[in-house]
């Protein structure tokens, strides 16, 4: 009844114990595909005993966000299937029973989960976590657009359950993706008349303390994504969301006195702006600039196959 597919990159300790909470749910798992990204040929896959796992090398050069995720998707013949990322841990045995209760409506396509800090995460990574991923589950479609803007069409596929029937009837991930291959299948399934459920009751715990940098090229992977899908995000202001998302980071941050931890942010603001700002113009910068800008040198080698 449900795939999972999963994009492996060196997957190492913390892997195994993903597929073991996996392989643990009140759900069972029909079957787990493990995209692994690997440099050549022949190079060693990871094991396991379970007759439900299958690993299918992906040359790193082949790799595509949307493409391995939707080759393993075409692997599956079950009713659902979830998408997660190899560094996101169900925060309990439910998680699959809570992304499926929301697919009990017919008009949901899909159904992501919350994720939660890590232990270990800083106080703004906390706060980004919170913002995102609130307590209260809900469901988006087309009529909310005006309400929540760029919101509307945000999912994640960390961990994000898909009507396998709708997937295939949208035509599964776009190809070759920088970035946002959920978002963009978000909105057209949207747009398709079917519906988006943010669970929160599904719970994984996933965060990351992004250096100025990497916040940077992320960015700029974003905007070169909008500018590449502009019939989607022109008429709809990130930039908008973003500052809304700015400002309460830093009211949060100044009523708590974390005067250190604002002014860091600030700075990482800074640098995503510049980022994105950048990657909206991406095709009219050097080539040498694109790669040095760009969190996904993959992409551009694959642009040029």
């Amino acid at each position: 009844m449900i795939d999972v597919v999963i994009p492996a990159y060196h997957p190492g300790q913390e892997f195994q114990v993903l597929i073991q909470k996996l392989l643990k749910q009140t759900i069972d798992v029909s079957h787990i595909w493990i995209m692994q990204t690997i440099q050549q040929e022949g190079e060693p896959l990871v094991q396991f005993s379970d007759e439900r796992i299958t690993v299918l090398p992906v040359l790193q050069r082949e790799f595509d966000h949307g493409g391995t995720r939707d080759l393993g998707a075409r692997q599956s013949q079950s009713d659902y299937i979830l998408f997660m990322t190899q560094d996101a841990l169900p925060a309990d045995d439910r998680l699959l029973e809570h992304l499926l209760a929301a697919m009990n409506n017919p008009q949901t396509g899909i159904a992501y989960a919350r994720q939660l800090p890590r232990p270990s995460a800083g106080f703004v990574e906390s706060l980004t976590r919170t913002y995102n991923y609130p307590e209260e589950s809900c469901i988006k479609v087309l009529a909310d657009e005006e309400r929540l803007g760029i919101k509307t069409y945000f999912c994640s596929d960390v961990c994000a359950m898909y009507r396998r029937s709708y997937y295939e009837e949208l035509g599964g991930f776009v190809q070759p993706t920088i970035f946002n291959e959920d978002m963009i299948m978000a909105y057209h399934m949207i747009h398709a008349g079917y519906q988006v459920a943010y669970c929160a009751e599904a719970q994984v715990v996933h965060s990351h303390e992004y250096r100025c940098m990497q916040q940077f090229r992320r960015n700029f992977d974003l905007g070169v994504s909008q500018k590449q899908y502009q019939e989607i995000f022109a008429s709809i202001s990130s930039e908008k969301e973003g500052a809304g998302y700015a400002k309460k980071i830093i009211r949060t941050l100044v009523h708590q006195k974390k005067f250190i931890e604002m002014f860091y942010f600030m700075l990482q603001c800074g640098f995503k702006l510049f980022g994105y700002k950048l990657g909206l113009h991406y095709n009219r910068l050097p080539r040498k600039l694109v790669m040095k800008c760009t969190g996904s040198r993959w992409y551009w080698h694959t642009k040029d196959q």
